[in-house]
């Protein structure tokens, strides 16, 4: 299986320090910081790269899923939101709600919610962050 990395380089104090992120790939290098992580500054952070990876992931399975029982889909749009709160007094990733939005011919609304809720339980991120954080899925087929 293939192998993935990314790195991160941190200068200075937690709140008055920056960051910057690169993706192995070079697809993406920016900054990150305290605001930006924790409050509204601009940047990324690790949380929402997380957020990416698994609707990414996400969307990659369904759509997987959905092939293989005969109906491919058109187009699957998939949000995910991470929700952080403390736990133990350190913020901690809680729950990630995916919403998810397809266009599938052949295929009817029940159908659809169960290749999502199936596609939860076998996507790769879904699968890594399912022991931390309480995992949603929300599938509505257009």
């Amino acid at each position: 299986m293939a192998v993935r990395k990314s790195e991160a380089e941190w200068q200075g104090t937690l709140k008055e320090g920056t960051g910057r992120m690169t993706l192995g790939s070079g697809a993406y290098d920016g900054p990150f910081s305290f605001l930006s992580r924790f409050e509204d500054g601009s940047g990324t952070n690790p949380e929402e790269l997380i957020a990416a990876a698994h609707a990414g992931c996400f969307s990659m399975a369904l759509s997987a899923a959905l092939e293989r029982a005969g109906t491919p889909v058109t187009r699957v749009r998939t949000t995910a939101t991470v929700h952080m709160s403390p736990v133990d007094g350190a913020p901690t990733i809680t729950q990630i709600d995916l919403v998810v939005a397809g266009e599938v011919p052949g295929i009817d609304q029940a159908a659809f919610t169960e290749a999502a809720e199936n596609a939860k339980k076998g996507c790769i991120v879904s699968r890594a962050l399912a022991a931390v954080a309480k995992i949603t899925v929300q599938a509505t087929l257009a």
